[in-house]
């Protein structure tokens, strides 16, 4: 019996689990890895297309209204009267667009 399953271990070579590890890799690059990099894009692409007057919602959940953009801060309005400076990396999205 002990030989049955020395032969068996060593038919075939490194060639198919060479295959099967490159097969792994381009599942996690495609359905992991791209997506990701994609996301990440377009919400840069968002943050730097941020205008005044456009309506947000920041990483913690706060609606207001973009009343001014510098280099790297956004100042929100959240109530009349009441501004808040935040980083231009915690706008999440548009609050006027629906979330798929």
């Amino acid at each position: 019996m002990q030989t049955i399953l020395l032969q068996a271990a060593t038919d075939g070579g490194m060639l198919p689990q060479l295959l099967m590890f490159g097969a792994i890799i381009l599942v996690f690059y495609f359905f992991m890895i791209r997506p990701q990099q994609k996301k990440v894009r377009d919400q840069k692409k968002f943050r730097d297309a941020l205008t005044k007057g456009m309506n947000v919602v920041t990483i913690g959940g706060l609606h207001g209204r973009i009343v001014a953009v510098e280099d790297d801060i956004v100042v929100i309005e959240v109530d009349k009267g009441i501004r808040l400076t935040f980083d231009k990396a915690s706008i999440s999205m548009e609050s006027t667009v629906k979330v798929k």
